[in-house]
């Protein structure tokens, strides 16, 4: 019979998402939940002990009467069986991580546990795309793309408006959609095309350069702006040099001053569970959630 940590362990296999917060490397946010899971698993209240007969002596009074030692059978505990002996049931629970954000960055970090790390690899076979907010500054550059770095060079921006800036986005999208045809790997006039264009499956196969699908300014109030960007194969470094050749294009400069991931495939950002959520019932919870929600959009589309 299973132990009541087994069945929550078993209750916690699965795929889910927290917050990651900007400052934190991403080992140390995996680090924090594998510790908090292995807390609430071994809190379970744990198995009765096994009994065992032995004979112990009876007590009594000594009399003149009892010549020999008196013994009776009693089932006693067995203790090294005990937890105080033993140690915890778990040990060491391996948590797998998605696509990765960097120290700097903020947003959607998707984990899985036990067996979630499998549909996690099949999840990311898929082609889905993850969406970002990007926030930038205008009039300067550094050597790296953020906020941080050493400053190499100021400029004007005052020739800047959001109709150019808009500009410069739609030219970027549309090199970006030309790319994404190119490594899709499919001839474009095709019916297989037509019909993957339809679906919206029309994609790189493997690996490929990174490739922006959307790009639009949601924000524009010199030197600051704020773009949201929807891609493929990105890392975050990229995002920033993005933002930099952005600055370039519009004949200034602008630094990245934040990267936040707020989708990445079907987990988005309300989704995702804060630092005081970082617990196993809270994220038993969210795994039950993404499986009922899974369940739902296959009867849907069935």
């Amino acid at each position: 019979m299973a132990t009541a940590a087994v069945r929550m362990f078993r209750k916690l296999e699965g795929v889910f998402c927290v917050y990651k917060p900007p400052g934190v490397h991403w080992k140390l946010v995996r680090d924090s939940i594998e510790t908090n899971l292995l807390k609430g698993i071994n809190a379970t209240p744990p198995q009765p002990l096994p009994q065992e007969v032995r004979f112990l002596a009876q007590p009594g009074v000594n009399t003149e009467e009892s010549k020999g030692l008196r013994l009776s059978a009693v089932s006693v505990p067995v203790l090294s069986h005990h937890t105080l002996v033993t140690g915890p049931e778990f040990r060491n629970i391996r948590v797998g991580v998605g696509h990765r954000l960097d120290a700097f960055s903020s947003g959607v970090l998707v984990l899985a546990v036990g067996n979630g790390s499998k549909v996690l690899n099949d999840l990311y076979k898929t082609r889905i795309t993850r969406d970002y907010t990007l926030e930038g500054e205008f009039g300067i550059a550094t050597h790296d793309f953020s906020h941080t770095g050493r400053v190499v060079e100021r400029s004007t921006y005052g020739h800047i408006t959001q109709d150019k800036l808009d500009r410069v986005l739609a030219i970027l999208q549309g090199a970006n959609q030309k790319a994404l045809l190119m490594y899709s790997n499919v001839d474009m006039r095709s019916q297989e095309a037509y019909e993957k264009a339809a679906q919206g499956l029309l994609g790189p196969e493997g690996k490929s350069v990174p490739i922006l699908t959307g790009l639009r300014c949601v924000h524009f109030e010199p030197p600051s702006f704020t773009i949201e960007v929807q891609c493929l194969n990105e890392t975050q470094k990229y995002l920033r040099k993005v933002v930099h050749e952005i600055g370039l294009e519009l004949r200034s400069t602008a630094v990245c001053k934040g990267v936040r991931r707020t989708r990445d495939g079907p987990f988005m950002l309300q989704d995702a569970l804060i630092h005081h959520h970082w617990t196993a019932t809270d994220i038993m919870q969210a795994i039950r959630h993404y499986h009922s929600s899974k369940k739902d959009i296959n009867h849907s589309h069935s």
